[in-house]
């Protein structure tokens, strides 16, 4: 008999938490909107945030939210009109302003999500086609009247302005006629045109990031190692110049030295040998026989070792090998 309170307790609170739950009220949270829909009919639509009324147990109650909310698609690879392939992230910002079509049409939150991701994707893919990589990758041409200039380190290098001018190729970028900001509107122009048969607004879409496919990353690298290397002989063009130049001046120096080094030679040995000269004509004069040994010694020494034989040395050549008195 005591269990019968308790059981009868438990069950007028499973009772009311299902009146509860299953009665005539509900709350729209702000933020939230609301459909009623009746047998499959919409019989009433609360924007307003607060306490509602249903009918119980036939009612059934959607919610979507009435706030901001992101999409975030996909990247895609998507070619350009010079039929230059690219990655495009997009994403955009969207909100639900009637809420009976999108109950009709999409119903469900993830349904939204997929018309989307339809709708958009067609839509970037689109615009970027039709329209070149720099409307793409830039908003204005602001690029075009930047006066930085890359600098490279040259030291205390003479004309080193000179040598800068010779190492940059200045970059030659085209003017754009709508840019990013304008390809983003023509973007939402494609969505808008669609999306409100949905129940949807697309506030914005923008291009999160733009990524060059794996054959044009490689096209840019290639370009880039090509003003490298461009730099690079301009630098070595420069040096082998200013070593040209220097080794003509040391050759220049060296033959001054070594013709002033042959005339200072050829005066100290015409001096010299005017200085033998006399000597020997003094000596010739004091004892001429002595004089004529003497010669004649000094011309055995040098002419004897480039003999391999000596057949006879019965001639006047020798008359001093024998005897000293050249007999």
């Amino acid at each position: 008999m005591k269990k019968l309170p308790i059981l009868i307790l438990a069950l007028a609170v499973i009772a009311a938490l299902f009146i509860i739950i299953f009665g005539p009220l509900f709350v729209v949270q702000e933020g939230e909107q609301a459909v009623v829909v009746r047998l499959g009919k919409i019989v009433a639509v609360h924007t307003v945030a607060g306490l509602k009324w249903r009918s119980p147990f036939v009612d059934i109650i959607m919610k979507y939210p009435k706030k901001l909310m992101s999409w975030d698609g996909e990247p895609k690879r998507i070619p350009t009109k010079e039929n230059q392939f690219i990655y495009v992230d997009t994403t955009a910002r969207w909100k639900i302003t009637d809420p009976i079509k999108f109950y009709e049409s999409v119903n469900t939150l993830e349904g939204a999500y997929g018309k989307l991701s339809d709708v958009i994707d067609s839509a970037v893919r689109t615009v970027v086609s039709s329209n070149y990589l720099r409307e793409a990758v830039r908003s204005s041409d602001e690029i075009l009247n930047s006066d930085k200039v890359e600098t490279f380190q040259t030291g205390e290098v003479e004309n080193s302005s000179a040598l800068q001018e010779l190492a940059i190729t200045p970059t030659q970028y085209e003017k754009i006629n709508k840019g990013r900001r304008v390809l983003a509107d023509e973007m939402k122009a494609l969505v808008s045109n669609i999306v409100p048969s949905f129940g949807i607004e697309v506030v914005d879409i923008l291009p999160r990031q733009i990524k060059y496919s794996d054959e044009l990353t490689e096209s840019v690298y290639q370009r880039m190692i090509k003003e490298r290397n461009q730099i690079a002989q301009a630098f070595r063009a420069y040096g082998e110049g200013k070593k040209a130049e220097w080794l003509g001046k040391l050759e220049n120096e060296k033959r001054t030295l070594l013709s002033s080094a042959y005339a200072s030679g050829e005066s100290i040995k015409g001096k010299a040998d005017a200085e033998a000269s006399k000597i020997y004509a003094d000596s010739y004069g004091r004892d001429p026989s002595f004089f004529e040994f003497w010669k004649a010694i000094e011309s055995y020494r040098n002419t004897m070792p480039a003999f391999n034989k000596t057949f006879s040395t019965s001639m006047d050549y020798f008359k001093f090998l024998y005897s000293p008195s050249g007999r």
